[in-house]
């Protein structure tokens, strides 16, 4: 199959509007998506919406817990109409302590509540289309008012895909379930995608005879730069995250996989002791090429491809380190 590049960006909120119409300019890519960090996410892909023609525009992703399933359809809604029907939903989890102790807001049982999640927003959104009463009623969300006042009305075109993002097997068969699509965690192999999530998805849709179209979006860290300092810069950085993943332990599966559970024992144990800047110490070379794609600028979205040909429809590329926003369209089109 094709596979579509797809640039993200993390800059500050006041350089979106340039980047994006770079990207749609130089083209090569499909797609520009946004993860949740320190800014809101919806802040810049309304603003590239306003810029762009071409681009299909997403989250990768918002944290869907943080908010409630109306919080999240009202924004997500209002991109996807300014962007006149290109916007994308990614949608994850989060991890425990942040949803309750830095947004305050409830967390148990995630793959059911995601699960419960995305058909409320569905439900929330198939109001606005129709006009049909709101009456969603779950174990964990409750919907059953919307005056005309604050209904926004249709749009002329469908309403946005979700895609879910995730990493445990109940959460990622919650994808293949209810979803329009899965969105990899960056710290992926291809040895990984294939024998563990993608049974994982295929568990998931046939629980619930899924015959739709479904895509499988891949992140892939990829290490590479422009001179010899950028190369070892982004090699650095990259194994430093790695290292930083490697010492959370919902990701210890991906390092078990490859007979690498004790990294996670020795991360975490430099993250307990303040350690951050020597998580990069911990990862070889061979823990280095299996997990990102590596190598000189005319060639590594060729191998990017290559990675992911036969198992994924998208590549969303993640370059955890310091780099210019070029530096992921050079990529696209090497």
């Amino acid at each position: 199959m094709a596979i579509e590049i797809d640039v993200t960006y993390h800059g500050d909120p006041a350089g979106i509007v340039a980047a994006a119409r770079n990207i749609e300019e130089r083209g090569g890519t499909d797609g520009l998506f946004v993860p949740e960090g320190a800014h809101d996410p919806f802040v810049y892909l309304t603003l590239a919406a306003e810029h762009t023609e071409r681009l299909r525009l997403g989250t990768s992703i918002a944290l869907a817990f943080a908010r409630s399933p109306m919080a999240m359809a009202y924004p997500a809604y209002d991109v996807h109409r300014l962007s006149g029907g290109r916007f994308v939903l990614g949608l994850g989890s989060q991890i425990k302590p942040h949803i309750e102790r830095r947004y305050s807001m409830p967390w148990s049982r995630p793959a059911d509540r995601m699960r419960e999640y995305i058909a409320a927003v569905r439900a929330i959104w198939h109001t606005w289309q129709t006009g049909d009463a709101l009456d969603f009623r779950g174990d964990f969300y409750t919907h059953t008012l919307m005056p005309p006042l604050f209904n926004p009305g249709p749009v002329p075109f469908p309403s946005p895909e979700i895609w879910l993002a995730g990493v445990g097997p109940r959460m990622v068969a919650t994808a293949g379930a209810v979803a329009d699509g899965f969105i990899c965690h960056p710290l992926l192999s291809r040895d990984y995608l294939a024998d563990v999530l993608q049974p994982q998805l295929e568990d998931g849709r046939a629980s619930t005879g899924a015959t739709g179209g479904f895509t499988l979006a891949a992140m892939a860290m990829v290490a590479t730069g422009r001179t010899e300092e950028e190369y070892a810069d982004a090699v650095a950085g990259t194994k430093r995250q790695i290292g930083f993943y490697a010492s959370t332990p919902a990701y210890k599966p991906v390092l078990d996989h490859h007979g690498w559970g004790d990294l996670h024992g020795e991360a975490h144990a430099f993250t307990k002791a303040g350690r951050w800047t020597e998580l990069g110490d911990l990862v070889d070379d061979e823990v280095l090429t299996t997990l990102a794609v590596v190598g000189e600028l005319d060639r590594v979205g060729a191998d990017v491809r290559a990675r992911f040909d036969g198992l994924a429809s998208r590549v969303v590329l993640s370059i955890p380190y310091a780099a210019d926003d070029a530096l992921g369209l050079d990529i696209a089109s090497s």
